[in-house]
């Protein structure tokens, strides 16, 4: 057999076992993209293909004082959570990281809360920031704070949101950083540590450079996890008290099963996925290694 059939083989293989994935894929993912597109431009009624009506629906959005609202919300949470998610997420990455005792049980005890349903962690969250009973106002009362309406004000329900999301979702960013932590060569920090660099100088010339490209994939993962927020809102507040925790994907599921404008609510996905696609070039620009790719120029440039 010829190198060439030999080549043609392994890559009908490959083909043929990739197949079923990517059919899979463009069926439940990159169609559905293009159908809400499609409908976003069109007045659906239930089981009808409705009219066309070009812009109209997107019109009708952006002259809806809900929808900033909603936008705002959206951001803010994102505000909360974010930042938290992925500093502490790198810090107690750090912690475990080191040959402590009882390291193993603690990496286990954090992410535990990450395989926990959303429904779960919105209930027992909802009772904990009770105003009236809850466990943390109990808490507070040792100190003699007055109790706190978390979930019934509208100036503390995101945040009441934002602490159920990051008690459970930062398991998920630790653990990553944990892989990516121990992946950086120790002989490399040793030998610092001989020339003289303190932890902090380790730390920062060392080990953050080390891990960008997991500090990227983890600040994409959460900006795009946190721009869908819908469980634990749905659960805890249902987008009250007066919208103030009502978030893109609540808003769409409102216009979309409680409403029925299901050419409305496609017109809000597409614009939740624009914001979320301009987002993510953004944070790829950030991060993007622009020495290396002077280098890769110059060196296509020699050759």
């Amino acid at each position: 057999m010829t190198k060439r059939k030999k080549k043609l083989k392994k890559a009908g293989i490959l083909i043929l076992f990739l197949a079923p994935y990517f059919t899979l894929l463009f069926i439940f993912k990159v169609l559905p993209i293009f159908a809400n597109f499609y409908y976003s431009f069109r007045e659906i009624e239930v089981q009808t293909a409705g009219v066309f009506i070009g812009l109209e629906n997107y019109r009708e959005l952006f002259h809806d004082p809900l929808f900033y609202k909603v936008l705002k919300n959206t951001f803010t949470y994102l505000l909360y959570v974010g930042p938290v998610n992925i500093i502490f997420g790198f810090l107690l990455a750090l912690l475990l990281n080191q040959k402590l005792k009882g390291t193993t049980f603690s990496r286990a005890v954090i992410f535990v809360p990450y395989i926990l349903m959303t429904t779960l962690v919105g209930i027992t969250f909802r009772y904990i920031l009770d105003g009236n009973n809850g466990i943390f106002n109990h808490f507070l009362s040792m100190f003699g704070i007055e109790p706190i309406y978390w979930l019934t004000k509208t100036n503390t329900a995101m945040l009441g949101i934002a602490m159920a999301s990051i008690w459970w979702t930062i398991g998920y960013n630790t653990v990553i950083y944990l892989a990516a932590l121990q992946d950086v060569p120790r002989d490399l920090i040793e030998a610092a540590s001989i020339d003289g660099a303190n932890r902090f100088q380790r730390l920062f010339r060392i080990i953050i450079p080390y891990v960008k490209n997991t500090t990227f994939f983890v600040v994409l993962t959460t900006v795009i996890y946190s721009m869908q927020v819908f469980g634990q809102v749905y659960v805890m507040t249902s987008g009250g008290p007066n919208y103030s925790t009502l978030t893109f994907v609540q808003y769409l599921y409102i216009k979309a099963f409680r409403e029925f404008k299901l050419g409305y609510a496609a017109t809000i996905g597409v614009i939740l996925f624009l914001i979320i696609l301009v987002l993510s070039a953004v944070i790829y620009w950030i991060f993007l290694d622009r020495d290396e790719m002077k280098a890769g120029r110059r060196k296509k440039r020699e050759e």
